[in-house]
């Protein structure tokens, strides 16, 4: 029997669960992940709302017993590592610490690589677009070397995730980053300088960007917005279809008394949809989600993925785990957004509704060495 994985699954790994003094301003004192989680409800008829963590419940990021957990869960069902998101604003950062005390203690023993989360912070998800709290900005190379020195401790760390020998490094937003060459240009002659083999720099893939112009590895391919686009909204009420009909054709003051509804899509539909062929002539990587339900953070301006099952994940998870599997070995990667991404509804942590269901899904089909149809 052969006990190789069929993949090797990476899960993003969001570490706002712990206050920090700029949430304290924005959102209140104390704000972590867990404050919208827990005042969720319910927005529709049918709608799983809230979500309610189970075996390792509302947990604080600065305990070094909750990470020991989430890595021993983690490891239990197959997952290679956690991707943990960084946020680095031209030398300032926030939600360093977790990362950083994984990094200093050496614990948990349990493989990690970093995805800079390169974007500006606004109130967008909050209705309030125009609110900027923390503006992502590029000044140059002297922040590009900074950066890469606050970054080179983690690249040497054993637990690494790497590529050919060479640490993953994905940087999310690619569009507005316009000297992004210069930047893995500056990343790559550094990385020789202190004895590593490179960098092996994934981004983050989006419909109607030209990748062939820029000095990636790999691409991660990214179709959940775009495929949304294809599909039609849910309607789950007949008010609801009146109040869509209305939305620009009467006066807001009338219109904003109507009943709101988040934009709520099938989630059987958008995994039957797959993934965008995105022409990039670089490597690809799927990026799978168990579910979407932003409704927590953006009340009625959410998306909502309804009806996610283990059942309907498991056919996702097949389909990209055969995208990968005439990758090189060590190429072989899914990407899983997320393992604890709760105010999005995308986390693969055990909930009081479907328990360990969709780690035992993963687990299962990375243990087969071929394609299983859900």
């Amino acid at each position: 029997m052969n006990n190789e994985k069929a993949a090797r699954a990476i899960a993003f790994y969001l570490p706002q669960y712990h206050p920090i003094p700029e949430n304290d301003a924005w959102w209140g004192e104390g704000f972590t992940e867990w404050t919208n989680v827990r005042k969720a409800k319910p927005l529709f008829r049918g709608h799983y709302q809230p979500h309610i963590p189970a075996d390792l419940g509302y947990y604080d990021l600065r305990m070094p017993e909750a990470r020991a957990a989430q890595a021993a869960l983690a490891r239990a069902y197959g997952i290679e590592g956690f991707c943990y998101w960084r946020y680095w604003f031209a030398g300032k950062q926030l939600l360093q610490r977790p990362f950083e005390e994984v990094l200093a203690s050496g614990q948990p023993e349990f493989p990690f690589c970093l995805a800079w989360a390169n974007e500006t912070w606004t109130g967008i998800w909050h209705g309030e677009p125009g609110r900027v709290l923390i503006e992502q900005t590029y000044p140059g190379f002297e922040d590009y070397t900074n950066h890469f020195f606050d970054v080179l401790p983690a690249f040497l760390d054993k637990r690494y995730l790497c590529v050919q020998g060479k640490p993953i490094f994905i940087i999310y937003n690619l569009k507005p980053f316009e000297a992004i060459n210069e930047f893995i240009k500056c990343w790559r002659g550094l990385a020789k300088e202190h004895n590593l083999p490179g960098i092996y720099f994934i981004g983050m893939g989006f419909p109607g960007l030209n990748y062939e112009n820029i000095d990636l590895d790999g691409i991660i391919n990214n179709s959940f917005f775009s495929t949304l686009e294809k599909l039609k909204r849910l309607q789950m009420s007949l008010t609801q279809k009146i109040t869509q009909k209305l939305r620009g054709k009467i006066p807001y003051r009338i219109y904003s008394r109507f009943p709101h509804y988040p934009r709520i899509f099938d989630y059987k539909e958008y995994i039957e949809a797959g993934f965008d062929d995105l022409q990039t002539g670089k490597d690809q990587f799927p990026l799978i989600y168990p579910n979407w339900d932003n409704t927590p953070r953006s009340g009625y301006n959410g998306i909502v993925l309804h009806e996610s099952s283990p059942k309907l994940f498991a056919s996702q998870v097949a389909l990209a785990i055969d995208k990968v599997r005439s990758h090189e070995k060590d190429k072989q990667i899914i990407f899983i957004k997320s393992w604890n991404e709760w105010a999005e509804g995308n986390y693969l942590e055990p909930d009081q509704r479907f328990g360990l269901a969709y780690l035992e899904t993963i687990k299962n089909l990375l243990s087969q060495n071929q394609v299983v149809n859900g």
